[in-house]
C-alpha cells in the first residue's frame, strides 16, 4: 500500500508527454466563466472574513494568550502579505482597534459566519473539477466548513506562537533591529509555508464530496503553496503602480478591492491545481 501512495505521489513527475500539452486544459479551464464566477464568489467571502479574522487573532494572542510577542507576530505576517502601503493600512487600523477592544462573542459570532461562506463555493467548484454531480446539502457543508475555519485558525495561531517565540528569543539575544526583524520574518517563513500547505492538502483531500486519494493531491498542494508563496514577491514588485492605479479608480475603496483582486488571483491558483490532480490519472475509477 506505502509503495502505491509514492507511485501515485510521483507519478506526477513522470508524464512523458510535454508540459505545455498537459497544462493547456488547465489553463483553457481559467478562462472559463465557471472559474471565474467560483474565483469570485470565493474572494468576496475572504474580504468579509478578513478584519474579523485579524481582530479575532490579536485578541486571542493578547488576552488569551497573554504573548505581546506573538501578537507583533501578526502585524509580521500582514507586512509578509501586504507590500506598501497596504500593510502600513491594514496594520495601523488593526492596532487602533486592539486599543480599545477585545476577543468577544461578536466578533467571533461574525468569523465564524462570514468565514463559512468561503468553503461553500469552494466545495463546488472541487466538486464540479472532480466531476461530483452531487453537492453536500448546506448544514453538511457548513459543518465541513465550520472544521476546515477552527483547522485555518488553529495553524495559524501555532504559526504567530512559532513567530512570537523566536521574537522572544532575538530580544534576549541583543541583536541589531534590522538583523532581528530579518530573523523574525525568516521564522514566520519556516512556519508558514509548511502550515499553508498542510491546509491546502486538507482542503483538496477532505472539502471534495466524494473520496480522494491523499496521494495524488499532496504534490499538487505542495506546488499550489509554493505558487501562492511566490505571487507574494509579485505583489511587492507590482504594489506601487497598482496601488496607484487603484487609489485614482476607487478611493477609499481601494484597499478593500486590493483583497478581492488577490483573494481571486489565488483562488484561481488553487483551484487550477484541483483541476490538474483530477485530470491526472484517468485510470482512477471514480474520476
Amino acid at each position: 500500500m506505502r509503495s502505491l501512495h509514492w507511485k501515485l505521489i510521483f507519478s506526477h513527475f513522470r508524464d512523458p508527454r510535454p508540459w505545455w500539452t498537459r497544462i493547456r486544459p488547465t489553463v483553457h479551464y481559467l478562462f472559463q466563466t465557471e472559474a471565474h464566477v467560483y474565483a469570485l464568489a470565493t474572494s468576496a467571502s475572504v474580504l468579509l472574513a478578513f478584519y474579523p479574522f485579524l481582530m479575532v487573532m490579536t485578541s486571542f494572542c493578547r488576552y488569551v494568550l497573554h504573548s505581546s510577542a506573538t501578537e507583533r507576530a501578526v502585524y509580521v505576517a500582514i507586512g509578509d502579505f501586504f507590500a506598501g502601503d497596504e500593510g502600513q493600512f491594514v496594520s495601523y487600523n488593526l492596532g487602533v482597534w486592539s486599543k480599545y477592544h477585545r476577543l468577544d462573542l461578536v466578533a467571533m459570532l461574525l468569523l465564524l459566519i462570514t468565514a463559512n461562506g468561503i468553503f461553500e463555493p469552494l466545495e463546488v467548484a472541487l466538486n464540479r473539477a472532480w466531476g461530483v454531480t452531487e453537492n453536500r446539502s448546506y448544514l453538511k457543508n457548513q459543518l465541513i466548513s465550520l472544521g476546515f475555519i477552527f483547522m485555518c485558525g488553529g495553524l495559524a495561531i501555532l504559526s504567530l506562537m512559532f513567530t512570537g517565540w523566536h521574537h522572544a528569543w532575538i530580544a534576549g539575544t541583543g541583536v541589531s533591529a534590522d538583523l532581528g526583524s530579518w530573523v523574525q520574518h525568516l521564522a514566520f517563513k519556516l512556519a508558514a509555508i509548511p502550515f499553508s500547505i498542510f491546509a491546502l492538502f486538507l482542503i483538496y483531500w477532505r472539502l471534495p464530496n466524494r473520496k480522494v486519494e491523499p496521494a495524488r493531491v499532496l504534490p499538487v498542494a505542495l506546488v499550489v503553496g509554493l505558487i501562492l508563496e511566490a505571487l507574494k514577491y509579485v505583489n511587492r514588485l507590482i504594489a506601487t503602480p497598482l496601488q496607484n492605479k487603484l487609489k485614482n479608480e476607487y478611493d477609499i475603496f481601494q484597499h478593500s478591492v486590493t483583497i478581492l483582486l488577490w483573494s481571486f488571483v489565488a483562488t484561481l491558483v488553487v483551484l487550477a491545481g484541483a483541476h490538474w490532480t483530477a485530470r491526472h490519472g484517468r485510470g482512477d475509477p471514480l474520476s
